[in-house]
């Protein structure tokens, strides 16, 4: 902290170590006024990064002080949300179309699309509406099941949408009004603010638009999402009676804030240096230290997590980057138009889109499973399985993708693992990232029960990531039956997930040929790393601050 001034040469010393930053805010403001971050942005230009940093070093100056520190919750429409109040939402264009059917042309284009040719008499099923309004089926799916709680749609017997009621509901029209005031909200290239364009601030909703906005905003994984919640902190200063001293002392020194920081070869040429004024260098600084090179220490952790894994008699075993929805999800029995398939908000690929194909015959025998159960003893899913949607191209999301594509070789007994690279569309925070590590197992073998899993999942939380309490929470993933979560006790952030575990559903083995129980985990990496080095922010290990790799243990 800054001492307090005592004469004229203390302030003199102050002044001619200001920042530029500070000296515009102090050369432009008046004494009276409340700065905020966003008066600094559209009155001087500041970047939103340089009007906080010159607030920082202001502050431990004691030039300015707090004046008022408030919580603002806002609503940002996403670039699915935009789409939304351009193109129509997907219950709107689903309304819409059902209402105002287009020719029987058309609707015949949409049913070719699905083999056998379904009867038109009864209206159109969800995969035939998904191909009509170039719509997801996921989104096609999701939307009727909200029209339909809403007593708007109905399917009849044979899967096929009829209206019931063709009105605009009260949720409907306020999520259209929602989405153009905040599409009205473009920031024109004159205008500067920290607030980004296309948001609505929650103060400003009424009761009944706040409870639609709760409904159809997200601050995880927001990109499915018509808008992104974001919670920013808005603080505001006023100058303290020292500023007044230090604006006239600026004005006696002539320092306007456009001073000179580096001579460098264009200042010598120019001979710019002659006219104005150079900063003051401080000579006493000290010279930067030499320290020695370390390891990494989250690189060493996942060194540790393979030794001891391959210690156990496990094989590891890897897989590309870039998957297919069929070992992403279609394999592991997840439903291509189901809520289910929402458990991962996933990056697709612009180009390529699709993988030429995919093998047989596990493309024939996980289709038949998702449509009628096939031989797994389930009844399935009961839609028809597109074959297009699961050759599409995405960044692998989750590392059990990795176990789908080695259990058709995989060696009876045997024990695998593989540490994974994977990628979602997350809100970043204390315990997520958008790309991140998971540690994925399987273990295969006529004596494999849930007692086993309990006990390898003990040892992975225990012995490998250092938790001192765990226990098991029952889950649900698509997967695997039974489901459970393993949960460990952080002594910052308390009880968090590590990740799931279970045992493969035959829905899942039999298409790929395995006929025995098959017990699968996937951990977070980063997780565990969070309790074996004693850290509480995941962002820590990837962090660009050299000095926490130097000093930590």
């Amino acid at each position: 902290m800054m001492p307090r001034m005592t004469g004229k040469a203390d302030l003199n010393t102050l002044v001619h170590k200001l920042h530029p930053l500070e000296i515009k805010v102090l050369k432009n403001c008046a004494m009276d006024e409340i700065l905020s971050t966003s008066l600094l942005i559209s009155r001087l230009g500041f970047k939103e990064g340089h009007a906080n940093q010159a607030f920082s070093w202001l502050r431990a100056k004691r030039i300015i002080e707090e004046h008022q520190r408030e919580q603002m919750r806002s609503f940002e429409l996403t670039p699915c949300g935009y789409a939304a109040a351009s193109d129509g939402t997907a219950e709107e264009r689903m309304l819409t179309f059902l209402s105002s059917p287009p020719s029987l042309t058309a609707i015949a284009d949409a049913a070719e699309h699905l083999h056998p040719r379904p009867p038109l008499c009864n209206g159109l099923s969800l995969p035939e509406l998904a191909h009509a309004l170039t719509l997801a089926p996921k989104d096609v799916g999701s939307a009727f099941g909200i029209l339909a709680q809403e007593g708007i749609l109905r399917m009849d017997g044979e899967k096929r949408i009829h209206i019931v009621s063709p009105h605009v509901s009260d949720r409907m029209s306020l999520t259209r009004t929602l989405l153009q005031r905040a599409a009205a909200r473009v920031a024109s290239p004159s205008e500067a603010s920290d607030t980004p364009p296309g948001t609505l601030f929650e103060s400003e909703l009424s009761d009944d638009e706040r409870r639609v906005m709760e409904r159809i905003a997200k601050k995880r994984g927001a990109s499915d999402s018509l808008f992104k919640v974001s919670v920013r902190e808005r603080v505001t200063f006023t100058f303290t009676p020292t500023a007044r001293a230090v604006q006239e002392a600026l004005h006696t020194a002539g320092l306007t804030g456009n001073e000179i920081g580096a001579l460098t070869v264009e200042c010598l040429k120019s001979g710019a240096w002659k006219t104005q004024h150079l900063r003051r260098y401080n000579v006493h600084i000290p010279p930067a230290r030499i320290i020695p090179g370390r390891s990494n220490a989250y690189a060493d952790f996942l060194e540790h997590i393979k030794d001891r894994l391959v210690a156990l008699g496990f094989q590891e075993f890897d897989g590309p980057l870039v998957e297919t929805d069929f070992w992403n999800a279609d394999a592991l029995f997840m439903p291509q138009f189901h809520p289910a398939r929402d458990i991962h908000d996933v990056y697709y690929l612009k180009h390529p889109t699709h993988a030429p194909t995919i093998p047989e015959p596990f493309l024939s025998r996980v289709a038949a499973t998702h449509e009628r159960g096939a031989d797994s003893g389930s009844l399935g899913w009961r839609y028809s399985f597109d074959r297009d949607f699961t050759r599409r191209l995405l960044l692998r999301s989750q590392g059990t993708a990795l176990s789908a594509r080695h259990l058709p070789t995989a060696h009876i007994p045997g024990k695998y693992f593989g540490i994974a690279r994977c990628f979602r569309h997350d809100q970043v925070d204390a315990t997520h990232l958008a790309d991140f590590y998971q540690t994925e197992g399987i273990v295969l073998g006529t004596d494999v029960n849930v007692c086993t899993l309990l006990g390898m999942l003990k040892i992975l939380a225990t012995e490998i990531a250092g938790a001192q309490e765990v226990r098991y929470v029952g889950g649900y993933f698509p997967f695997t039956e039974p489901s459970i979560e393993l949960h460990a006790l952080h002594p910052a952030l308390g009880w968090f997930e590590l990740g799931g575990a279970g045992l493969l559903r035959p829905e899942v083995t039999d298409p790929l040929g395995v006929h025995v129980p098959v017990m699968a985990w996937g951990l977070g990496v980063d997780r565990m790393a969070l309790l074996a080095l004693g850290i509480s922010d995941v962002r820590e290990l990837f962090s660009p601050d050299i000095e926490s790799v130097r000093l930590r243990v």
